[in-house]
């Protein structure tokens, strides 16, 4: 019966780990480990990179282990963590989708997490729901708490600025009669930064200035 093959796969994301090797020394013996204790032909891939993203431009070498894994050239990914083939909840679970299909599986030393059992894929489920679900919690309390501050009058987001002989023009254009649009056309035709730095005026942004609160006193 011909041996079965696991990619190795070790990644680093700063330079100074990738010059001196340590972490993906420690990575690769590690797995090796694992893969010869089972009985499987290593292959050894290193990167260095960053896990937000799984792309082909921002990781090639991962790339170039999950098309061998596709083609059945190796049957099984092996890494110490989630977070060393990506950071991403969705997309791991994306992977996870596409190994059962193509038939084969992953090993992640360090989380005990093994799918080519049944118990281990149904542990990786789980890992990937708890990440979503701590995912969503987060963003649920930064959107009550953001909630809470504009409640209690804070302003949010990068605060507006314009010359207040800006705002001046503005308020005398309008109350000489001139329309939104006439204001907006004659400042962006002056080559008047907005306040948040624009080239562009638009009578929406006119009617902003004459009615927020920032500018009431001026």
């Amino acid at each position: 019966m011909k041996k079965q093959t696991a990619i190795v796969y070790a990644r680093v994301s700063t330079e100074e780990q990738a010059k001196n090797g340590a972490s993906l020394d420690a990575q690769v013996n590690v797995l090796t480990q694992v893969a010869e204790e089972r009985g499987w032909n290593v292959r050894i891939i290193r990167e260095q990179a960053s896990g937000k993203s799984m792309t082909p431009r921002a990781r090639p070498l991962l790339n170039v282990a999950l098309k061998e894994l596709s083609n059945g050239e190796a049957q099984y990914l092996l890494a110490v963590r989630i977070d060393r083939i990506s950071r991403n909840v969705e997309e791991f679970a994306r992977l996870m989708t596409i190994s059962r299909k193509q038939g084969w599986a992953m090993v992640l030393s360090e989380m005990d997490l093994d799918t080519t059992t049944s118990q281990g894929e149904f542990m990786a489920n789980v890992q990937i729901s708890v990440a979503q679900y701590e995912r969503r919690l987060i963003g649920d309390r930064t959107k009550a708490g953001l909630a809470q501050r504009k409640a209690e009058g804070v302003q949010l987001g990068r605060r507006a600025s314009l010359p207040v002989d800006i705002v001046k023009r503005i308020k005398q254009e309008r109350a000489t009669g001139s329309t939104l649009s006439a204001i907006a056309q004659g400042l962006t035709d002056d080559n008047v930064p907005t306040a948040q730095g624009g080239k562009r005026w638009y009578p929406s942004t006119i009617k902003k200035v004459l009615e927020s609160d920032i500018w009431s006193k001026i």
